[in-house]
C-alpha cells in the first residue's frame, strides 16, 4: 500500500504537492490565497493538453478541488483579496471541473462534487447580488457587478462542459431567488445566463415541473409588465421566445395561465428595436390562441350537439312512458300472480303432508287396535309362537326393503360401467360388419388374386401339354461367339433406336414451337387495330427480325405502291390481283432504303 501511495506521488506533480501541503498547514483565512496558486499553475500548460488533464486528476486526487467547492461559501470581506479572490476562485473551480475524468471516484465526483459546485457558486453570485444592490458608491457597484458578471459566466461555462447539470440549476432555491429581483444589472445578467443555459441543453425544460417552470415564467412576465427599460424587455422577449421554441407546452402556459401577454407584448414593446423576436413570439401566441379558440368553439359546438341529443332522448323516452308504465305494471301483477300460485302450491303441498300424515297415524292406531282384537281372540298357549311368528314377517319385510335399497344404490354406482360396456358392444359390432363388407367386396372385386387348387387330373394334363411342346419345339443349341454377336446386335439397335427417338423428340419440339408461334402470330394479325388507331408500339410487335422475311415484306409492299400508281386502263379486270402475281419487269423497284428488323438501313 505504502509502495503504491510512492509511486503516485513520483507521478504527481511537485507544485501540486507544495501547495497541498501548504494548505495543509495554513489557517482558514490563508487557504483561499493559497489555491490561487493553482490557477497560476494551470495557466502555465497548454490548453488541451494531457499534461493539463493530468494536473487536473491530481487536484482532485489531493481533495483541492473540494477545497475550492467549500471555501466559496465563506465571508471573502475578511479575507484577502476580498470578493475578487472568491470570484477567481469560482474561474478556478469552473476551469478544474471541465475536462477533468477522475480515475478515482467518478460516481461521488458527478454525484456530489459537481452539485456542490453549482449550489456554492449560486450562493457566491446571491452574496454578489445583495451586496451590488446595498452599494451606494457608483465604484463598488461597478466592481461587484464585474464580480457578479464573472461569477455567472464560470457557472454557464461549468454547465456547457457538464449538460446534466442544467436542471440541477433550474431547480435550485438560490436561482430562483437570484433572478426574483426588480435590479435591471443583475437581472439582465441572470436572464442571459438563462439564455446561455437553454442553448447548451435545449431539451433542460422536459423534466422539469411545472411549477419551477411557472416561477421563472411569471419573474419574466412581471418584469415585461412592470418595467420599461428596453434592455429588460429585449432580454425577457428573446427568452421567452427561446423557452416556447425550445419547449412547445411553455406556449400552452403563456396562452392559458397569462391571458394579457399578448397585449402588452403588442402594445408596450412595439416599436422597441427588438421587433424580429418580438414578432416571432407574438406569431406563437396568436398561432396557439388560435387552437385554443377553435378548441373552444369545437367543445362549444360538442355541448350543444350532446344537449340537443340529450333532451331528444328525454322526449323519446317521456312519449314512451305510458306503454312503459303498463309494461312495468303488467310484469309486476304477473310476477305478484306467480308469487300467489306458489304460495298456494305451497299450501296444498302442506295440508296433504299434515293430512298424510294423520292418515298414516290412524292407520297405525287401527292396525294396533287389531293386534290387539286377534290377541284377545288368540288362545293363551299360542300367543309366542304368534309375536314369532310376527317378528320373523316384520324382519323379512325390513330384508326386502334393504336388499332393495342396497340394489338401487349398485345399480346407480355401476350404470356408467354399464353404459360403456354397452357402447364398446355396440362399437365392436359396426366394426366387425364393417371389416366383413371389405372383405366381401375384396373377394368381388379381385378373384384373381387367390390362385384356385388344381386337382391330379388336371395337373397331369398340363404335365402331358408341356412335354409335347418340348419334343415338337426342341432348344436350339447356340455358341458363345453367337450369343455375344446378338447381343451386340441387339445393343447397336437399341442405340440407333435411342437416337432415332431423341432425333424425333427434337423435331416433334420445334414442331410444337412452330405451331405456337403460328398460332402466336394469327391471334395478333386478327386482334391487329387499323392503320388509323396503330401505336408505334404496336407497329414493333409486327416487325419481323428475320432479314429476308424483312426483306420479302418490303419488297412486296413497294411491289404494290408501284401497282396503286398504274393508269387506270392498266388495272382493269385486275382488282383483286395478288402481289405475287405482279410481273417485276413491269415495276421499277425502288430500295433506296430497306426498313429489316426494327433498324433502317440505307
Amino acid at each position: 500500500m505504502d509502495s503504491a501511495q510512492d509511486e503516485i506521488q513520483e507521478d504527481t506533480d511537485p507544485q501540486i504537492l507544495f501547495v497541498a501541503a501548504e494548505i495543509a498547514e495554513s489557517s482558514d483565512l490563508n487557504i483561499p490565497s493559497s489555491l490561487l496558486k493553482l490557477k497560476q499553475i494551470l495557466e502555465g500548460v497548454p490548453s488541451g493538453s494531457k499534461e493539463l488533464k493530468k494536473l487536473k486528476q491530481d487536484i482532485y486526487r489531493y481533495d483541492l478541488l473540494q477545497y475550492c467547492v467549500v471555501i466559496l461559501k465563506q465571508d471573502f470581506s475578511r479575507i484577502n483579496g476580498g470578493w475578487a479572490t472568491a470570484t477567481q476562485l469560482g474561474q478556478l473551480l469552473s476551469d478544474c471541473c471541465l475536462g477533468l475524468e477522475p480515475n478515482v471516484d467518478s460516481d461521488e465526483f458527478y454525484n456530489n462534487v459537481l452539485p456542490a459546485a453549482v449550489d456554492n457558486l449560486l450562493f457566491l453570485a446571491r452574496r454578489l447580488q445583495a451586496r451590488f444592490i446595498r452599494a451606494i458608491k457608483e465604484c463598488e457597484k461597478m466592481e461587484f457587478l464585474h464580480h457578479f458578471r464573472t461569477v455567472t459566466d464560470s457557472l454557464c461555462w461549468l454547465i456547457g462542459g457538464h449538460f446534466m447539470l442544467a436542471q440541477h440549476v433550474l431547480r435550485s432555491d438560490h436561482f430562483l431567488q437570484l433572478i426574483i429581483t426588480d435590479d435591471i444589472e443583475t437581472g439582465t445578467v441572470m436572464m442571459s445566463a438563462l439564455q446561455n443555459i437553454i442553448r447548451v441543453n435545449s431539451s433542460v425544460f422536459t423534466n422539469l415541473d411545472e411549477k419551477t417552470i411557472c416561477s421563472i415564467l411569471d419573474e419574466l412576465v412581471y418584469k415585461l409588465s412592470s418595467t420599461s427599460n428596453p434592455v429588460i424587455g429585449s432580454t425577457a422577449t428573446k427568452l421567452l421566445l427561446l423557452m416556447a421554441e425550445s419547449h412547445p407546452p411553455v406556449v400552452q402556459i403563456l396562452c392559458t395561465s397569462y391571458k394579457g401577454i399578448h397585449i402588452i407584448l403588442s402594445k408596450q414593446w412595439t416599436g422597441r428595436g427588438f421587433g424580429r423576436e418580438l414578432t416571432r413570439l407574438l406569431e406563437l401566441l396568436s398561432t396557439r390562441s388560435s387552437q385554443q379558440e377553435e378548441m373552444q368553439r369545437m367543445h362549444q359546438a360538442a355541448c350543444a350537439i350532446q344537449a340537443v341529443w340529450k333532451a331528444f332522448q328525454t322526449r323519446k323516452r317521456m312519449k314512451k312512458l305510458p306503454s312503459a308504465v303498463t309494461t312495468l305494471q303488467r310484469s309486476f301483477r304477473a310476477k305478484r300472480e306467480q308469487e300467489l300460485q306458489v304460495l298456494g302450491r305451497k299450501k296444498e303441498e302442506e295440508e296433504l303432508r299434515q293430512q298424510l300424515q294423520l292418515r298414516r297415524h290412524r292407520a297405525m292406531r287401527e292396525f294396533r287396535e287389531r293386534q290387539l282384537l286377534m290377541l284377545e281372540i288368540v288362545p293363551a298357549s299360542q300367543i309366542g309362537r304368534h309375536l314369532q311368528d310376527m317378528e320373523q314377517k316384520s324382519a323379512v319385510m325390513i330384508q326386502k326393503h334393504w336388499r332393495g335399497h342396497r340394489e338401487r344404490r349398485n345399480y346407480h354406482k355401476t350404470k356408467q360401467t354399464l353404459r360403456e360396456f354397452k357402447a364398446a358392444v355396440t362399437v365392436q359390432r359396426a366394426v366387425l360388419k364393417f371389416l366383413e363388407r371389405r372383405r366381401k367386396l375384396r373377394k368381388v372385386f379381385s378373384p384373381l388374386r387367390e390362385p384356385k387348387g388344381l386337382s391330379d387330373v388336371r395337373r397331369l394334363e398340363l404335365l402331358q401339354k408341356v412335354e409335347q411342346h418340348i419334343k415338337l419345339h426342341p432348344k436350339s443349341s447356340m455358341s458363345d461367339e453367337g450369343s455375344k454377336e446378338l447381343h451386340m446386335k441387339c445393343q447397336e439397335k437399341l442405340g440407333q433406336y435411342l437416337m432415332r427417338r431423341n432425333l424425333q423428340q427434337k423435331d416433334d419440339q420445334r414442331r410444337e414451337a412452330l405451331f405456337a408461334q403460328i398460332n402466336t402470330d394469327i391471334e395478333l394479325l386478327s386482334n391487329a387495330p387499323g392503320l388509323k388507331e396503330v401505336t408505334e408500339k404496336e407497329m414493333d410487335s409486327f416487325t419481323s427480325r428475320s432479314l429476308p422475311v424483312a426483306a420479302r415484306a418490303k419488297q412486296s409492299h413497294n411491289t404494290m405502291l408501284q401497282f396503286t400508281r398504274w393508269p387506270w386502263w392498266k388495272k382493269l379486270g385486275d382488282e383483286f390481283i395478288d402481289p405475287e402475281a405482279i410481273p417485276s419487269q413491269e415495276i421499277d423497284m425502288d430500295f433506296e432504303s430497306l426498313y429489316i428488323g426494327g433498324s433502317k438501313t440505307t
